[in-house]
């Protein structure tokens, strides 16, 4: 059973379409980046909550002035995040929006 897209034309098979070699690649591709990014995120999240809660004397150690190792690393959180999302941006764009626009062109039956 297919249903009509808004443009008229019959939606693709999933279960084709969740088979086909471009598609796994591009899962792949996908799971590639993300599992290991967000290990590593969790990872320094953890060792910034188990510093703060285990090691108070390091992370109130003072750097300059006001500023601590623990604001230090609270703001290396931050810049994290903002790294690894432009990562992923940069990731997407080269390897991840090109794979899924192949196989969209493909579904839809418009040449490249």
């Amino acid at each position: 059973m297919t249903t009509e897209t808004q443009t008229g034309r019959p939606d693709p098979e999933w279960p084709q379409v969740y088979d086909s070699p471009e598609f796994q690649r591009l899962r792949s591709r996908f799971r590639r980046f993300v599992f290991p990014m967000t290990a590593l995120f969790l990872a320094w999240y953890a060792l910034y909550v188990l510093l703060a809660d285990y090691a108070h004397d390091f992370m109130s150690h003072k750097i300059g002035g006001n500023i601590t190792v623990g604001l230090i690393f609270g703001l290396g959180q931050f810049v994290s995040t903002f790294a690894i999302t432009g990562f992923y941006v940069w990731y997407a764009d080269r390897k991840l929006d090109p794979a899924a626009e192949a196989i969209r062109h493909e579904l839809e039956g418009e040449a490249l």
